[in-house]
């Protein structure tokens, strides 16, 4: 009876139509980081989108896609805290005074919807999505408007990643 033998792993890199599922990690760690990036937690998912472009990891395009998907859905859960929030501000424990509340409201208000598209910026961004939550800005209008300002944001990344890399 002749022996079958089959061919060993060479460590070569799988085909484009199975690498998906190779990188799969990696777009699962980026959207991770992406996504908590967006809530209240000081993260840079942008650090780890240009190490991922640096690295050669993954696919430039699909890790661009994941990066804005991502982190745009955790704008959307602060989006969804901001709604249920007005029911404790009048509670002890609630950890924004009156008067801060009031004037993150007069902020928001002051500059529009419009000011969702900086909700990408550092430190104030985050509070943006939840006042705006809170005002009930409808959600598809901050969802086009949040995800509009993130995209920009991650493309420029990613331009810029390339152009440091060559």
């Amino acid at each position: 009876m002749a022996r079958t033998l089959r061919p060993r792993y060479s460590g070569a890199v799988p085909a484009r139509s199975t690498a998906i599922f190779v990188d799969l990690p990696i777009y699962a760690g980026l959207a991770l980081s992406a996504f908590l990036a967006a809530t209240l937690l000081p993260l840079s998912s942008e650090a780890v989108l240009a190490g991922l472009l640096a690295s050669g990891r993954g696919h430039p395009l699909g890790l661009l896609i994941v990066a804005i998907i991502a982190n745009t859905a955790g704008s959307a859960v602060n989006w969804l805290i901001g709604r249920g929030i007005d029911h404790f501000r009048d509670r002890r424990w609630f950890p924004v005074s009156p008067e801060r509340y009031e004037a993150a409201t007069r902020h928001f208000n002051r500059w529009g919807v419009w000011s969702l598209l900086f909700a990408w910026l550092p430190f104030v961004g985050d509070p943006l999505t939840v006042v705006a939550g809170a005002l009930e800005v409808p959600f598809w209008r901050f969802i086009t408007l949040v995800a509009i300002g993130k995209a920009a944001r991650y493309v420029a990344v990613f331009l810029g990643a390339a152009w440091l890399l060559g």
